[in-house]
């Protein structure tokens, strides 16, 4: 793709860019059916005029709009020659990288093509990526770091892009057995009323990560792993006591450890051992006054060496984007009344 400057400019101050689409690329595949693609472009630059006339694409406005839009374009058609289609979600989400950079609050060199090109997992036809810069830059940490904590709000892809590094890692052979575990904490339940034996009580609260795992390997293979020890599931208590060597180790919904457990939990590392730790601070279900051991190991182990903090945002959550909106409107909500949650609980700067 090349931009072709024409030799006067509509307006003073403005700039204008011809694109022209190479012949093997169908313009479908880079405007979307029924344009939806250039619908989102569109909407991402109003002041911009963006015309279409067979394989060229040409944009009149703004200097840095021009511009902007022309690396866009750039960055899907990188996208498209590795024969992976733009969606509406990767075309915004491009945007965003790149007003990122533009402005000096994204600090790296990785490009919108480098992180929705990066595979981590295939799949029963399916190929597990990052979608956002913070995914990509937490799936690198994985891999450089022995420690990796994940730590961001719901939706953002913290537990599923762990378990997807750890079926990889599997699959590789750079380690031996998967082991996956959550501390059994009610949320608002408690756990003795619930009918059934012990093991019975906790599944519940396991059976997120037993979902994600049939995402990423074939269900029938699920209980000979489990059965074999290759994938273990269980509760962080039943971590006690132990030493974890040549396994992929992920301690989910870690803001409901205390210290304590957290302690625990990575005193258990092994040789040749990963441990990947996802929790959301701002979902805490530990009782009143009762402190959250992945709040206070933020301040214990930051910066140590081979320890590495991911911290993600409501930019990063690949669910509905209402649920973006939902989680900026409880920060900016606890920001204005001194709550956490939603729930006036005191002392909310200091970690409990």
């Amino acid at each position: 793709m090349t931009q072709t400057p024409t030799g006067h400019s509509p307006a003073q101050g403005q700039a204008r860019a011809r694109f022209t689409v190479p012949a093997q690329h169908p313009m479908v595949t880079v405007l979307g059916s029924g344009d939806s693609l250039l619908r989102v472009i569109e909407k991402a630059f109003p002041a911009a005029d963006i015309h279409v006339r067979g394989n060229e694409v040409s944009a009149t406005g703004e200097a840095a709009d021009v511009a902007l839009i022309q690396r866009l374009f750039d960055e899907m058609m990188l996208v498209l020659r590795t024969g992976l289609p733009m969606t509406e979600d990767a075309v915004e989400r491009s945007i965003a990288m790149l007003r990122a950079s533009e402005n000096g609050t994204s600090n790296g060199q990785e490009t919108p093509a480098e992180v929705l090109t990066q595979n981590i997992l295939s799949s029963r036809g399916r190929t597990i990526r990052p979608k956002t810069l913070n995914q990509k830059r937490y799936v690198d940490a994985i891999d450089k770091h022995t420690i990796v904590f994940g730590i961001g709000p719901a939706g953002t892809g913290k537990t599923y892009l762990a378990m997807a590094k750890a079926v990889q890692a599997l699959q590789s052979k750079q380690v031996n057995r998967i082991i996956l575990t959550r501390p059994a904490v009610e949320a608002g339940e408690r756990l003795g009323f619930l009918p059934g034996t012990l093991y019975e009580k906790i599944d519940p609260y396991l059976r997120p990560l037993y979902d994600a795992l049939h995402d990423m390997l074939d269900p029938d293979s699920i209980p000979k792993l489990m059965a074999s020890g290759t994938i273990e599931v269980a509760p962080l208590a039943y971590m006690r006591g132990r030493t974890l060597n040549d396994a992929f180790i992920i301690l989910d919904e870690a803001q409901n450890t205390s210290p304590e457990q957290m302690k625990m939990f990575l005193t258990r590392l092994g040789f040749d051992s990963k441990i990947v730790i996802t929790g959301d601070v701002t979902q805490v279900d530990l009782p009143n006054g009762s402190k959250s051991g992945l709040r206070q190991v933020q301040d214990i182990l930051e910066g140590l060496d081979d320890v590495h903090f991911s911290r993600l945002s409501s930019q990063d959550v690949v669910r509905h984007k209402l649920v973006g909106r939902i989680v900026d409107a409880y920060e900016k909500y606890d920001n204005e009344n001194g709550t956490e949650n939603g729930t006036h609980k005191g002392g909310r700067n200091k970690r409990k």
